[in-house]
């Protein structure tokens, strides 16, 4: 473990990204918990990242609570990161992650949609998801927190996809992946300067025109992407918008 960290120091270091901080586990229960406990026990000091890197994780989760399969050979990270936008909402830093995120992936020449909030789709599967969380000090953001998923050479559940089904195997090796989701997250801090850059391009990777309320039935057209993260809807002469994540001023790390 500590020789593969160590590599992936070196690759980082050798496209100039030689600021973070890095554990890496073999198994764990989840990369949330490991850093959680990482920042109680070195507090945050607000200038370097870190990130728990996870071979396996046995309790992972997305949002609402579900299970979130972390099985080996994906990239399961969890992250803190310095932002840059004191002011700013957890739905635009989940955006602003998967916006960079999605940038890499397009590296490859796949293309690749974002399914509002937090999903990167390929083909109508899911490729990877992100997790982001805010924590304030007052009404200003302290840090940025970010779990991270990203199917590599991992078996997959229906619904989703990995790397290795759309790439050669020379193109998935998960030490290289796991530098790239790195490297997304410092972009995602560089683009997180420029927050209608951010709106216009994650508006134009929207995986769907219209969206149906889980609650009442009703279909919405996508009308784009306001400046907080939410998805802005219309039917007809209503409009209406989503959020799905909730800021909290003064929460804890």
């Amino acid at each position: 473990m500590r020789t593969g960290r160590g590599r992936l120091l070196h690759d980082l270091r050798r496209h100039g990204h030689d600021a973070w901080w890095l554990r890496r586990l073999g198994v764990c229960a989840s990369t949330e918990s490991e850093l959680s406990q990482w920042l109680v026990q070195q507090p945050w000091s607000g200038l370097s990242p870190r990130a728990v890197l996870a071979d396996h994780q046995i309790r992972g989760h997305g949002q609402y609570g579900r299970c979130w399969m972390a099985p080996m050979g994906g990239v399961w990270l969890s992250a803190a990161l310095p932002w840059p936008q004191q002011q700013c909402s957890t739905g635009l830093f989940g955006l602003t992650a998967a916006l960079a995120l999605a940038e890499q992936v397009e590296s490859t020449g796949l293309q690749v949609s974002i399914k509002w909030p937090n999903d990167l789709m390929i083909e109508s599967r899911k490729l990877a998801g992100v997790l982001p969380t805010l924590v304030f000090r007052g009404n200003r953001v302290r840090l940025a927190r970010i779990g991270v998923g990203l199917n590599v050479n991992n078996p997959v559940p229906p619904g989703a996809i990995s790397l290795r089904e759309l790439l050669c195997s020379g193109r998935c090796r998960l030490r290289v992946w796991q530098g790239a989701v790195l490297r997304a997250l410092d972009r995602a801090c560089e683009l997180a300067l420029d927050p209608s850059m951010v709106v216009r391009q994650a508006e134009q990777r929207l995986w769907a025109a219209s969206v149906v309320d889980p609650g009442t039935g009703e279909s919405w057209q996508v009308r784009g992407v306001g400046m907080d993260g939410r998805l802005l809807l219309e039917q007809g002469t209503r409009r209406t918008s989503w959020t799905r994540w909730t800021d909290s001023p003064d929460r804890d790390l």
